[in-house]
């Protein structure tokens, strides 16, 4: 890791994951991004699900409403900076902030230039030739940031 990133993150506290999946569908990539959600709220975190579009921040608003009979899954959708969040779940039509944030799961086309701050950070790619040339930018980011993120390929399964 390099010198200058030494102070700016604890690793033993930290996490980043690429999630690579089999399906080509936007669908699947937000049904993943949805099970990690829930994953991350059994632990008890705030998690925010950064998207690009108001079309995307619904449809997750809808998986997210029906996602599990058994339990809800409490969230807002974050139209802009200027709006607090007082749901443990953000979807996020602007840069997350790493403060309000336990787990931030990133669908958009841009990374945070902060990527280096968040507690986990997880970015989910479906398998479509333009998602995946993306998430090799990302990784190419966070490798410069001196984050080496661990690859969960589900491709390889």
């Amino acid at each position: 890791m390099p010198e200058s990133n030494a102070g700016a993150r604890d690793d033993r506290n930290q996490s980043y994951w690429f999630h690579i999946l089999a399906q080509n569908t936007p669908a699947a990539r937000n049904l993943h991004a949805a099970k990690l959600v829930a994953k991350a709220r059994q632990q008890g975190d705030r998690v925010g699900i950064v998207c690009d579009t108001m079309q995307h921040a619904q449809e997750l608003d809808d998986l997210l409403w029906n996602f599990s009979p058994e339990a809800f899954i409490p969230h807002g959708i974050v139209p802009d900076s200027a709006t607090t969040c007082t749901d443990p779940v953000g979807i996020l039509l602007c840069p997350p902030v790493a403060e309000d944030w336990d787990t931030v799961i990133i669908l958009s086309a841009t990374l945070p230039a902060d990527a280096d701050r968040f507690k986990r950070l997880a970015l989910v790619a479906h398998n479509d030739e333009a998602v995946l040339a993306q998430a090799r930018s990302h990784f190419k980011q966070l490798r410069a940031l001196g984050i080496e993120p661990r690859v969960h390929d589900l491709r390889k399964r």
